[in-house]
């Protein structure tokens, strides 16, 4: 499948802005699956200074500056991806087992792999995150058996509810309430896998809407999209998607991933002035096929 995406984001200030300094994480990256053939950034007003770079997870940063006084903001992503077939998900050891394989594998991609079982400010383990996933983790049941049930467990028990949290909301919030968007339930699946010693990350991106039979697709309606991958010794990472309860497939184009969504926000920065202030993002994918 090949995509072209086009990820607008628009601040409007109700007061000048005189110094920011920003990061953006939205091009696409490369994946087993996946190929970015082409991407730009256009920024209005321009940017006295850009430049870019890789972060620490392989996702690639731009940087820029703006340093003369402005009310409005806009950032528009564009970029060209193909998408291929998922690669097939094969059998996988007990998860019990995979946690002994973690700590005794010299293979390079396991040991770096290691980093994603610690703790991050959006996906902590604690008692009450251990207790949830508890059902899902009997003793001896294969590692991504596990990882499905918990992924299912959530889409059901959870209600999708973009009005009940934010993206400060604490995991304990939500885990309380039950109610949440495609963030939190990224986060209580990462932090359910973490409180058993087991390797997760936060993947960002996007995902294609399909429109009710009849319905033309509505430009701008498709949306940033959240789901974590699980890390199989010997066999690298699997994605699920908790919100739609599926593996992702070729309508899911993945952008930056890193231990929770601190990490890999789209669009972050620091500003000087401003005061309030109004945030529009609108995503489109169109199919090139």
């Amino acid at each position: 499948m090949k995509y072209r995406v086009v990820h607008h984001t628009r601040y409007d200030y109700s007061q000048s802005v005189v110094l920011a300094h920003n990061e953006a994480r939205l091009q696409p990256r490369a994946t087993a699956v996946q190929t970015c053939t082409a991407t730009e950034v256009l920024i209005d007003p321009p940017p006295q200074q850009r430049a870019e770079h890789d972060d620490a997870f392989g996702n690639r940063v731009l940087y820029f500056a703006l340093q003369e006084p402005h009310r409005q903001l806009a950032v528009t992503a564009i970029s060209e991806v193909e998408i291929g077939p998922p690669v097939a998900v094969g059998d996988s050891p007990a998860w019990d087992t995979a946690l002994q394989l973690l700590v005794e594998s010299a293979v390079p991609e396991t040991r770096l792999a290691r980093q994603f079982r610690l703790d991050s400010p959006g996906a902590a383990a604690s008692p009450a995150v251990r207790a949830y996933a508890a059902p899902s983790f009997r003793p001896g049941r294969p590692l991504l058996e596990a990882v499905a049930d918990l992924s299912r467990r959530i889409n059901r028990e959870f209600t999708f509810d973009p009005e009940s949290t934010s993206v400060t909301t604490p995991l304990s919030e939500v885990l309380a309430q039950r109610h949440g968007v495609c963030q939190d339930f990224a986060h209580l699946a990462i932090a359910c896998l973490r409180a058993f010693g087991l390797p997760a990350r936060y993947v960002s991106g996007y995902l294609e809407t399909v429109p009710p039979p009849g319905r033309a697709r509505l430009a701008g309606a498709d949306a940033s999209h959240a789901w974590f991958a699980v890390y199989v010794p010997d066999a690298g990472w699997v994605d699920f998607d908790p919100t739609n309860d599926l593996l992702p497939t070729d309508r899911h184009v993945t952008t930056a991933w890193g231990r929770d969504y601190s990490d890999v926000a789209p669009l972050k920065g620091v500003i000087f002035g401003g005061g309030p202030h109004t945030l529009d993002v609108s995503v489109d994918m169109e199919r090139l096929d």
